[in-house]
């Protein structure tokens, strides 16, 4: 086959099969590699090949008075992770993820651990969220305190650092922000459920 079978297997993905773009971009990689690799032929430039159309997507962005009135419509903690995913750029798992020791007040950053991609990145803390972010906080610290008092408190720690520093997970930097809502932990007899094995 040459470039003429080429051509007229590629448009028929587009014009028969209508696969996406992106399909099609990839079987039309995959021929030029296998004749050009394996087969050692350069096929000639493929006149006439129809392509696949690509999708216009117009991206759908709320006003700043639908988000204003979204953000006016939430309360407690769904209201601070709006405010927080909307002002910082956070992503879902992200926001749910921030540990105590990731806000800064003082240079209004928060640092994202683990991110997209398994990378760490500074955003900054935006001030709509502060005062209220620090009362949230400080909730989280007094129910902390009543956890470890009775013998839980403990968080998940990244990767080995559970093995390595067996304590750090009742320690109150590495306490999520977001769990401040949460109630004690209890065993069916009614006593403080024991940590987490490491």
């Amino acid at each position: 086959m040459g470039a003429a079978e080429v051509t007229a297997f590629l448009t028929a993905l587009a014009v028969r099969d209508r696969v996406a773009a992106s399909t099609q971009n990839q079987a039309l990689n995959a021929l030029l590699f296998l004749y050009r690799e394996a087969l050692e032929i350069e096929l000639p430039w493929l006149d006439g090949l129809v392509r696949a159309k690509r999708p216009e997507h117009l991206p759908v962005v709320l006003t700043r008075d639908e988000t204003q009135a979204l953000v006016d419509a939430l309360h407690g903690i769904p209201r601070l992770m709006a405010l927080l995913m909307y002002g910082a750029g956070l992503r879902l798992l992200e926001c749910c993820r921030l540990r105590v020791q990731d806000i800064d007040f003082g240079a209004h950053q928060i640092t994202i651990r683990d991110g997209k991609g398994a990378t760490d990145r500074v955003t900054m803390l935006p001030a709509a969220v502060q005062p209220d972010l620090a009362r949230h906080i400080e909730r989280v610290r007094r129910q902390h305190a009543r956890d470890v008092a009775h013998g839980a408190g403990w968080v998940e720690l990244p990767r080995a650092l559970g093995r390595k520093y067996p304590n750090a997970g009742r320690e109150w930097p590495w306490q999520w922000i977001l769990s401040g809502d949460a109630v004690l932990r209890r065993s069916s007899n009614g006593s403080a459920a024991p940590p987490p094995p490491p």
